[in-house]
């Protein structure tokens, strides 16, 4: 039995020498998850990584338990829209916000003119994701990935992909993933963008062929706004009206649902007795939404454009902060 176990540690060490790292290194972190190891085998015979690199990074891969808690409760599932509010729309982020217009105007208005987003809405997004680059996250993207990928089973598959998504994301760029640092999710720079969104709609928008949102609000500027691009972001097109004050429950029954995407054409909603503003085709597809505000419920109609936000992030919460913040930052 000793023999055996002798055999095995020297032959694995053998091993082990022949790529590159010590048995300690393997011994720790991730490097011997069992999705660890079919990671590594996919990314070598796919991708042409070298197991021997995957393997000393994953080493040092560690599971923060911080991370699953925080996972665990998103405020767009557990507050309210007043509660929301409050924690988005403030005079400090508002100031904030203006500074930021004002120091990147050049790049916002080129990004409008030649994408048609918003300034107020690329900013807003900075606004709400990052207090415009003062917190980008202090996770390291590698541990918050390996940690939800392999120990967080209701959305392992998705962050999975996104583990493999940063390790090539790190090799096209030239990044060392054991340096970047991102939310508890994994995303990334003034704008926080997952790795596969990172390498999807991330561009160049400084001419230094680098690809940086991490620590260059130009390039981040104009990947948010290629971002809503890519989304099908209507120019010049409203995102949201607030329905009057008498408009009640009974109102807009039958036109609550809980998808994000407009199920209704305006039509549909205006037969029920709802007053549509003037102006808007009335063939267009919208949803109402109804949100517990801190004088009752206000009732909002929301359309293309607002959908559009929620590709962002899944949450009618988080579309109505961008939306409210960026008519404070000016939006028409």
């Amino acid at each position: 039995m000793i023999r055996s176990s002798s055999k095995f540690t020297w032959l694995t060490s053998l091993l082990l020498f022949v790529w590159g790292i010590s048995l300690e290194a393997v011994s720790a972190g991730y490097a011997t998850h069992p999705k660890a190891q079919e990671l590594i085998e996919e990314m070598v015979q796919q991708h042409g990584f070298k197991r021997a690199e995957l393997i000393e990074m994953l080493s040092v891969a560690e599971r923060k338990e911080k991370i699953l808690e925080a996972i665990a409760r998103p405020a767009e599932k557990s507050l309210e829209w007043h509660e929301y509010r409050k924690i988005f729309i403030t005079a400090e982020r508002i100031e904030q916000g203006k500074a930021f217009i004002a120091r990147y105007q050049d790049t916002l208005a080129r990004a409008e003119q030649d994408m048609g987003v918003p300034k107020e809405i690329i900013a807003a997004i900075i606004g709400v994701e990052t207090r415009y680059g003062k917190h980008m996250g202090s996770y390291r993207v590698l541990d918050a990935l390996t940690t939800l990928g392999f120990d967080y089973p209701p959305r392992a598959a998705f962050f999975s992909s996104e583990l493999k998504q940063a390790f090539l994301l790190a090799r096209e760029q030239g990044f060392d993933l054991r340096e970047m640092k991102g939310s508890y999710a994994g995303a990334m720079g003034y704008g926080q963008f997952i790795p596969s969104s990172y390498r999807h709609y991330a561009i160049d928008f400084d001419g230094d062929k680098i690809v940086n949102i991490l620590d260059n609000p130009v390039d981040a500027i104009g990947s948010v706004a290629n971002y809503f691009v890519a989304h099908k972001w209507n120019t010049g097109k409203p995102v949201a009206f607030l329905l009057p004050k008498h408009t009640t429950q009974q109102d807009v029954e039958g036109l609550l649902f809980s998808d994000l995407k407009p199920a209704h054409t305006l039509n549909t909603i205006k037969a029920k007795g709802i007053s549509i503003p003037e102006g808007l085709d009335l063939n267009a597809k919208g949803k109402i939404h109804a949100l517990k505000a801190d004088e009752g419920t206000e009732y909002w109609l929301t359309l293309d454009n607002f959908y559009v936000i929620t590709r962002y992030n899944h949450s009618h919460l988080y579309a109505m902060a961008v939306y409210h913040l960026a008519k404070e930052l000016g939006l028409p």
